[in-house]
């Protein structure tokens, strides 16, 4: 946030900076020359490798509790454990497979609305759980020595939940986040078509509580 404001104030020439398809690099080659504009690039080229490699592997771990609870698509493969690395192997090559096959299917700007469409649907997730704890938080039990908010909790729950609408409304205002938005909803109707399809036919799945099927899954 600091970085991106830095960038927005120390933009010269708006519909140029506005027009360039590199504006981070046009803002930093205007401030800090093309030496300094490269360095930082190379750095930034670091900082998205990190963050690709940390969502690949979040990624793969989704894949991974969902097929251990027997909720994803192949969960007796997706759930195979490597018993010398102990890491979810066939969850992780699915997930960076995809990837590979997106990055090479899909032009410039489709890719660009899907990254974008990224970014909605994590704070789609982060509010519907927001809510879901606010729906159910009477009911849940406290343990004894665990962190607690104490009486700041529904303040801060609430404050959250603001905050993530405010930041899905900057996401979708703009006309340029159409096909986004049209992208986010075909993601969720086809995840509520799977939901459907599971209640149907396994529906023991979805009613029971993972903790109970761990040791009938474990690897």
């Amino acid at each position: 946030m600091l970085f991106l404001i830095a960038l927005t104030v120390a933009i010269k020439d708006v519909p140029r900076i506005s027009a360039s398809g590199s504006p981070v690099a046009a803002i930093m080659r205007d401030q800090l020359g093309p030496v300094m504009e490269r360095g930082l690039l190379v750095a930034i080229t670091f900082a998205f490798f990190g963050a690709g490699v940390v969502t690949m592997a979040a990624c793969a771990r989704l894949v991974f509790a969902m097929a251990r609870d027997g909720r994803f698509p192949a969960h007796r493969m997706m759930r195979r454990v490597s018993p010398r690395t102990r890491t979810p192997v066939p969850a992780t090559v699915l997930i960076f497979a995809l990837g590979v096959v997106l990055m090479v299917a899909l032009p410039g700007a489709a890719l660009l609305e899907l990254i974008t469409a990224s970014t909605i649907l994590p704070a789609l997730i982060y509010g519907a759980t927001i809510v879901l704890y606010l729906a159910v938080r009477g009911r849940l039990g406290r343990r004894k020595g665990a962190f607690d908010l104490g009486h700041f909790e529904l303040p801060v729950a609430i404050a959250a939940l603001v905050w993530t609408l405010v930041a899905l409304f900057v996401l979708v205002s703009p006309r340029e986040a159409f096909v986004s938005v049209v992208s986010v909803v075909g993601l969720l109707l086809v995840g509520g078509l799977f939901f459907l399809v599971m209640l149907m036919v396994d529906r023991e799945a979805l009613e029971t509580e993972p903790g109970e099927m761990n040791e009938a899954f474990r690897p």
